[in-house]
């Protein structure tokens, strides 16, 4: 069974039971693409409508109040309908519905298929709580109704600023609950010598402290930088219609809605003082994406390095990931370093969204940027994998992982890359020369200098303990003893 929907294009058949309704169905077709648009963003816009309705009941309470005889031409609606339109916006919001909602991520339009779809869900399912049926728009219709006081162009991205608040708070968490890990790793591994390379080349004693303690800093700043993205997009168009100038709209309404809106998501949302500025320049959106993409740069650069150190080209492993699955249909007991991987894949697509959505923000023309659909698709997106990424990190890879630091130390004492050490002691040419002679003999450092008598055995061992290799520089009492 079907119902016949109409607008001044034409008409649609719709299947009878359906919330989505003529706009909707026309974007479908429209964009015959199967990229789902984002859970996150969907209910993000029931808050949104949520608030644009408490928002016009308030309004129309204040107007009686000072007009009880409404001798103005302003035809409020019924309370059973603003009561049936804040319960389905309360519904959108916890997810409910989102079957019906059928368009596309990738789309052109700005946007208005997002909100008309919406608007259309939210309107079915109140006429049916009012006993209706889906259709039946002289009753209550997706524009006259629940498109009240809203536009596409203030209702989208300011939708799209409280989905992407609420998972960067999540993505804060995440980023958090890592570092606590790594730090931890960190600590087993105090006093623990290991060989440290420069461009793949074994070059000066270190340890693997000091080694996760590099990745412990880096992604204390991605923490510190994602904290401060909420500044950058906490500043909302919500009242300002089409362009950001509020025509058509209440100035009730335009003061009252971004406070209502804060109250229902506890978010430190804030009305911009410049509405067309927020509404036609989305640099905000390019400046967060930016410091996502750092965080991801972090992120691979860390599994590359411990995706490298735990391959079976270093020989003798010093550090084991845990064994996570099968790794070949062919090969019987090959384990893939699928974590660093996943890691590494999720981080090139956010390169990849990064430039999309710095291009596609300087492709905003005049009043409007026709791209937000796109761009925020990319945003969330982005986010999303920066969570799933620190999540498997901890769960899946550091949890679990081991360093061997004897294994790692013993390798140092017979490396040449020790002789550096010895330098401000006996200077950089009988380095050389003991360093030459550790890679002819594969012979430890302490054997060659035996043979060789360029430094006294027990400074030797004084130099080389793992508290002075590690402490940060020498001190002229260190040569002078």
């Amino acid at each position: 069974m079907a119902r016949i929907e109409k607008d001044f294009l034409g008409e649609k058949q719709i299947n009878k039971d359906a919330l989505y309704g003529i706009h909707s169905l026309r974007a479908r077709e429209n964009f015959p693409d199967n990229t789902p648009f984002h859970f996150e963003w969907y209910k993000a816009i029931g808050l949104t409508k949520l608030a644009c309705y408490l928002t016009y009941d308030s309004f129309k309470k204040a107007v009686l109040e000072k007009h009880p005889d409404n001798d103005l031409p302003i035809n409020f609606f019924d309370k059973s309908l603003i009561t049936a339109l804040i319960e389905s916006a309360e519904e959108v919001a916890e997810g409910k519905y989102f079957n019906h909602f059928i368009v596309p991520a990738i789309q052109g339009g700005a946007g208005t298929s997002i909100n008309m779809n919406v608007n259309e869900i939210i309107t079915n399912e109140s006429l049916l709580k009012l006993d209706y049926q889906p259709g039946e728009y002289k009753i209550i219709d997706p524009i006259e109704h629940a498109n009240i006081y809203q536009s596409t162009n203030d209702v989208i991205p300011t939708s799209l600023k409280v989905a992407a608040i609420k998972l960067l708070v999540e993505l804060e968490e995440k980023i958090n609950d890592l570092r606590f890990d790594i730090e931890a790793i960190e600590n087993k591994s105090r006093n623990k010598l290991r060989i440290a390379y420069t461009q793949m080349q074994e070059a000066v004693p270190s340890s693997y402290a000091m080694l996760f303690s590099s990745y412990n800093e880096a992604l204390s700043r991605d923490w510190w930088r994602v904290s401060k993205c909420f500044e950058r997009i906490k500043v909302v168009n919500l009242g300002g219609s089409a362009i950001g100038t509020g025509i058509s709209v209440p100035r009730f309404f335009i003061m009252e809605v971004v406070p209502t809106l804060q109250k229902l998501t506890n978010l430190p949302i804030t009305r911009s003082e410049n509405m067309p500025d927020a509404t036609s320049n989305i640099d905000s959106l390019v400046e967060v994406h930016a410091i996502l993409k750092s965080h991801a740069v972090n992120l691979e650069k860390m599994v590359s390095d411990i995706r490298l150190l735990s391959s079976d080209i270093v020989g003798t492993k010093e550090v084991e990931i845990p064994q996570k699955q099968i790794g070949s249909s062919i090969m019987p007991g090959k384990v893939n370093p699928v974590i660093p991987e996943f890691v590494i894949s999720a981080a090139h697509k956010i390169y990849s969204n990064d430039s999309l959505i710095t291009s596609f923000s300087a492709q905003g023309c005049l009043d409007l940027n026709p791209y937000l659909p796109v761009i925020g698709h990319a945003l969330l997106e982005s986010i999303k994998l920066l969570i799933a990424a620190n999540k498997t990190l901890k769960e899946n890879l550091f949890k679990g992982l081991e360093i061997d630091n004897n294994t790692a130390e013993d390798r140092l004492y017979k490396s040449s890359a020790i002789t550096t050490a010895l330098s401000p002691y006996i200077g950089y040419n009988n380095a050389a020369k003991l360093a030459k002679e550790m890679k002819k003999t594969k012979q430890d450092i302490f054997s060659v200098n035996s043979k060789l008598k360029l430094v006294e055995p027990e400074k030797l061992e004084k130099i080389l303990a793992p508290q002075n290799l590690l402490k940060m520089g020498f001190t002229l009492k260190d040569i002078t003893e």
